[in-house]
């Protein structure tokens, strides 16, 4: 039996036994009494019924509103997977949902959309809404993705966010703000080549330019991005090149490139008209662009990331959405905006480069040390939910769209730093 069918076979044990699913629902509060249902229903639960009623910021005192995030999908661009519907869709939201819980303490419940329609899913979720403290999209896919998240974080007042578009750009960000430190680039000047042009494609593109990267070049599944062509959206146009330029053009003399489409969309040729000691990124999942044994052959002075947890430098979005709505939430935060994302690349990269813990060390079977085969921190690094949730957490505060009414930074990272305790 080969790696692949034994995997699945696993998969399947695992996630049919001892009981269907990877989530249940835990009660908070004694429940053991005639006393304890009375305060648990009728008639004790009238009591923040109306309490909420009359003040409905309320909800976050009596329910479990402010810890709850829902993690929606309408099962159009699932893992690598495709358009398999909503129902499909069911085990990675609940996959999901145990991250949140695992990494942040945050507690999730996995709503499958079946619909399709903008406005009709738009409609759905937002009717749903108050059930939740922040809202994560998820593996919807591209253009529509764009246009939902953006009627939503207008129509709520609550975070919403679409991981598979945000998550890559703040944990590549982080990488490439490590890469360039270790080879003494400064963002500014940097050329940076982004192959894909999907949701999560256009949203590290936007990261970068917002991070002070100025030369970006994009190509999708008909080559470079371009504007003598007439066949793209406005997502697209924002990254255009001048007409008559290759991806080949774009390649040479790049610092870094940023595979997000699928394997074999660039080659060792085009890696080796780079710059020094490039940065590259082969993020197609599972199945990279080039596998990092043939970019270091090509390439052994390269920066190499992936997005497998088999190689070193995993982008992986876990190390981003559980604090990024840790932090959003806690501070009641309107929306996730540019500079909260931004605060978490930075607050992942400082990480990177913080002395390591030996359990890490013990967990990974190996010395972990700052350099270019360790440029982002590892999922399991308990530090993750302080240092990262802290700072988007102050970031939305200093960018005015906390709605709490004050903000002790360091009293936050004590309490932070007892949640997974």
């Amino acid at each position: 039996m080969n790696h692949d069918s034994t995997l699945n076979k696993n998969a399947l044990l695992y996630h049919e036994n001892p009981r269907p699913g990877k989530i249940a629902t835990l009660i908070t509060k004694p429940f053991a009494s005639q006393s304890d249902l009375a305060l648990a229903y009728t008639p004790g639960v009238a009591a923040p019924c109306l309490e909420i009623e009359k003040n409905p910021d309320d909800a976050y005192r009596y329910t479990s509103k402010g810890n709850l995030v829902g993690v929606i999908s309408n099962g159009t661009a699932v893992l690598g997977l495709g358009n398999i519907g909503a129902l499909a869709s069911k085990p990675v939201m609940e996959g999901k949902a145990v991250l949140f819980k695992k990494f942040s303490d945050l507690d999730a419940y996995d709503i499958e959309v079946d619909e399709t329609d903008i406005e009709r899913f738009c409609d759905a979720v937002a009717a749903i809404s108050p059930t939740f403290g922040g809202i994560n999209l998820e593996d919807i896919k591209a253009p529509e993705c764009f246009e939902i998240e953006r009627r939503l974080v207008e129509r709520l007042n609550i975070p919403v966010m679409h991981d598979d578009q945000h998550g890559t750009a703040v944990i590549s960000s982080a990488a490439i703000i490590n890469g360039c430190l270790l080879t003494s680039r400064e963002l500014d000047k940097i050329r940076v080549v982004v192959v894909g042009a999907g949701a999560a494609a256009i949203s590290c593109a936007r990261l970068y330019r917002f991070m002070g990267v100025q030369t970006i070049f994009m190509s999708d599944s008909k080559g470079l991005i371009h504007d003598g062509r007439s066949d793209l959206n406005e997502q697209k146009r924002e990254f255009l090149a001048h007409e008559g330029m290759t991806l080949e053009d774009a390649f040479v003399g790049a610092d870094v490139v940023v595979g997000l489409s699928k394997p074999g969309s660039f080659t060792v040729e085009h890696i080796m008209t780079m710059a020094p000691e490039p940065i590259i990124f082969t993020l197609a999942n599972p199945t990279p662009e080039i596998f990092p044994e043939d970019t270091k052959a090509a390439r052994p002075d390269a920066i190499i990331a992936t997005g497998r947890s088999d190689f070193p430098n995993q982008v992986n979005n876990v190390l981003g959405f559980p604090f990024i709505f840790r932090g959003a939430m806690d501070v009641r935060a309107r929306i996730i905006n540019t500079e909260m994302k931004m605060a978490a690349s930075h607050a992942l990269a400082q990480l990177a480069r913080a002395e390591i813990p030996e359990y890490l060390n013990e967990i990974y079977g190996m010395k972990l040390t700052f350099g270019k085969e360790y440029i982002i921190p590892k999922p399991f690094d308990k530090r993750l939910i302080v240092e990262v949730s802290a700072s988007v957490a102050q970031a939305a505060v200093e960018s005015g769209v906390a709605q709490i009414a004050s903000f002790d930074l360091e009293e936050y990272k004590r309490e932070l730093a007892t949640r997974l305790s």
